[in-house]
């Protein structure tokens, strides 16, 4: 008994493929940047690091989602009432 392996249709290879190329970009640009990170005695892209750059790139981090916690908050906030206004004029117009 012989097993047929499975064609596989080239609009859905070409759908793989481009669902896998943005991943790879990343992981190929990791991969090259890696060294410079990682270079002697604690010299990178930055510059020698300290404890106050790391003190001050930690609060920066902080903030910085406690800023887009804030802001994805009052995003949502403002697309659910558009989205109950929009809800109660399609029932207010249907109810016609």
């Amino acid at each position: 008994m012989r097993v047929r392996a499975k064609r596989v249709a080239p609009e859905r290879a070409l759908a793989h493929l481009r669902r896998l190329l943005p991943p790879l970009f990343a992981l190929v640009g990791l991969l090259v940047t890696a060294p410079a990170a990682m270079a002697a005695d604690g010299v990178g892209i930055y510059g020698r690091t300290t404890d106050k750059a790391v003190t001050f790139f930690a609060f920066g981090l902080i903030a910085f989602f406690a800023i887009f916690v804030t802001v994805a908050s009052l995003i949502q906030i403002r697309l659910d009432n558009r989205k109950e206004r929009r809800k109660e004029d399609l029932e207010r117009l249907g109810s016609r």
